[in-house]
């Protein structure tokens, strides 16, 4: 099948064939960008020296407006959208009657009545009737918005030149209604490569001249076009999770995943909050990182051992050139989840050790995304 034949198309398409990618892979019906001609590692040494520009096209968002719109989504979600500011953004979940989580998803307020939800492969659309249904409120889903993701340390000296909005005063997920390079966007501190990044959304008619825009103002900083390759070792060097592949397993709750901060008990009911109630401290697994003792990234769902016993799996691998270590991801038991915990990852060229260590591995106290200067401010 060609990727002409998938229901959603990237208007940077023809980018992506230019700068090498065959578009052979999909996420969401949309082709992506897996590879390009250039090196994912030396597309990782610029994202974290200087910047790269991602296309995130793939992510589906769902337009949230109405009366009802808050009502609607604290009855889906697990967080208390009634907390998030007007221009402000936060990470949340769906979990099904079980507490089982479906979907992780960001949820942008862009007014008093006025929300975009941002979901990659999970459930959201699939029960979003349930909770329309019967309430004041529009959810559709917007294939027009394209987004495209500029991260590393010198993205806001990019940038900045080219937006009427003083962008050094936009807070980590923080998004602002503005033009850039003359043209109508929303601009959204934040991203998924654990550095200093901005996400511009804007119409599909725009973003070729976009994307080309800012490959222009960045060439005299040294900036690539990084590929979904490069885009998965930042991430897990960030100890950043991707659902479902984080969560293998169907009946995750968010507090096995750490993902605790996510659910706001104190609300009025949501779905599955009785649930989650009740399988609080009934925790099968813990969410930690691995180092392993190997020169290579080892195959996602490698089976993890102690002491003969199988206890769990390595979910997210990559091989970190910037840290010199093989990373991995991963569930074990709350038992075996403190730090310096030894144990063996099997793999088709044999046994490896790892040991459980600190994440995220990369800027363990994330001064890259939250700079102290912005903590104390």
């Amino acid at each position: 099948m060609s990727y002409t034949d998938l229901p959603r198309q990237s208007a940077l398409n023809e980018r992506h064939l230019a700068l090498g990618s065959t578009l052979d892979a999909e996420w969401n019906g949309m082709p992506i960008p897996q590879s390009y001609s250039t090196d994912r590692y030396e597309e990782t040494t610029i994202v974290r020296s200087r910047a790269g520009l991602f296309d995130v096209s793939g992510l589906r968002i769902v337009n949230v407006s109405g009366p009802d719109a808050e009502a609607m989504l604290n009855a889906m979600l697990t967080s208390d959208v009634g907390k998030i500011a007007q221009g402000r953004s936060a990470i949340s979940n769906i979990v099904d009657e079980n507490g089982s989580l479906i979907d992780d998803v960001l949820v942008y307020r862009d007014g008093p009545q006025a929300f975009r939800v941002s979901h990659g492969g999970g459930s959201l659309e699939d029960v979003l009737p349930e909770f329309t249904e019967g309430r004041a409120v529009e959810a559709a889903r917007d294939d027009d918005v394209h987004i495209l993701s500029l991260q590393g340390p010198l993205a806001l000296a990019i940038l900045a030149p080219h937006t009427p909005f003083d962008l050094p005063t936009l807070k980590y997920f923080e998004h602002v209604r503005t033009t850039l390079f003359g043209r109508d966007v929303s601009l959204a501190r934040g991203g998924y490569s654990a550095e200093r990044g901005y996400e511009v959304f804007c119409a599909a008619k725009d973003a070729v001249a976009i994307w080309d825009a800012i490959m222009q103002a960045g060439e005299p900083f040294g900036i690539v076009a990084a590929s979904w390759d490069c885009l998965d070792i930042v991430r897990v060097e960030g100890g950043l999770l991707f659902f479902p592949f984080d969560m293998p397993k169907p009946d995750t709750t968010p507090w096995e995943m750490g993902l605790a901060w996510t659910v706001d008990l104190d609300k009025p009911d949501f779905r599955g909050k009785a649930a989650l109630l009740a399988r609080r401290g009934t925790e099968r697994f813990s969410q930690v990182g691995l180092e392993i003792l190997h020169h290579e990234a080892v195959t996602p769902g490698a089976k993890i051992f102690k002491d003969g016993l199988e206890v769990g799996t390595v979910n997210s691998t990559t091989y970190s050139r910037h840290l010199m270590k093989s990373l991995g991801l991963a569930h074990l038991p709350p038992e075996l989840a403190a730090l310096g915990t030894e144990v063996e990852v099997r793999t088709e060229t044999g046994p490896l050790v790892a040991n459980v260590v600190r994440t995220p591995f990369y800027d363990p106290m994330r001064l890259r995304t939250h700079p102290a200067d912005e903590r104390t401010a």
